[in-house]
């Protein structure tokens, strides 16, 4: 069974004030809270145990998700009681994520990929880790982000070339968090470029749709847009 890690712990400071009395990947787009949206289409790719990491407001995530019986999912919770960023909140919530390689994704994206064609990265990553170790999607730079992070070249990521923005999802090996205690506080970046240096890490540039929604207007803007779709 195909394992994933929902990232729902930051305090998503510029959706201030929606974020002060609720988790930001609870806000609502289209009907349903963002997370839900995530939830939903991990379940259809076959993703069905799933983690969730929270900090800010995080009973409230437990109590719209629970145990996941409603999304066809068996969902735990790892609780940050300081959000630790990325790498360190996947290193707080290895105990429960096994020593299989696993997804990640933020809880406060929105996006139409497809999590199913994941799996074989899975795969590559479970055969040999010393050579794959991680994999990421990327996709083409926001206006607000026009620099990119990295590189893409043959399908392996790279610091050099034409930069591309990360998409908020990936597949790690869990090897690669051994060394981050639990409770550390890490960003995955520059701390993950060592994997890439390497040439650990393939990648793959997703064009379909996909929002990371940082602000109040962002929000709205996207749910007018599916608000549009949605009408007869």
């Amino acid at each position: 069974m195909a394992r994933a890690l929902i990232l729902a712990a930051g305090r998503g400071e510029r959706m201030r004030p929606l974020t002060d009395t609720r988790p930001k990947p609870l806000l609502a787009v289209g009907g349903k809270a963002l997370i839900e949206w995530q939830v939903e289409r991990l379940v259809a790719g076959g993703f069905s145990d799933l983690v969730v990491n929270h900090s800010h407001l995080g009973q409230q995530i437990e109590e719209a998700l629970g145990s996941g019986g409603r999304f066809g999912a068996r969902i735990r919770y790892s609780h940050e009681p300081r959000a630790l960023e990325t790498a360190g909140g996947v290193a707080q919530a290895l105990a429960l994520l096994g020593n299989a390689p696993f997804a990640v994704v933020s809880g406060d994206i929105y996006t139409t990929f497809d999590y199913a064609l994941l799996t074989p990265r899975i795969a590559s990553i479970a055969r040999d880790p010393s050579a794959h170790a991680a994999h990421f999607v990327l996709v083409d730079n926001p206006p607000y982000h026009r620099e990119g992070d990295m590189g893409l070249a043959a399908g392996r990521i790279t610091r050099e070339g034409p930069r591309l923005t990360y998409a908020n999802i990936a597949v790690y090996h869990p090897a690669l968090f051994a060394g981050v205690a639990p409770g550390t506080s890490l960003r995955l970046f520059p701390w993950a470029y060592e994997f890439v240096e390497s040439g650990r890490v393939t990648g793959e540039h997703y064009r379909g749709t996909w929002d990371n929604l940082g602000t109040p207007e962002q929000l709205a803007a996207l749910d007018r847009l599916l608000a549009r779709k949605a009408s007869p």
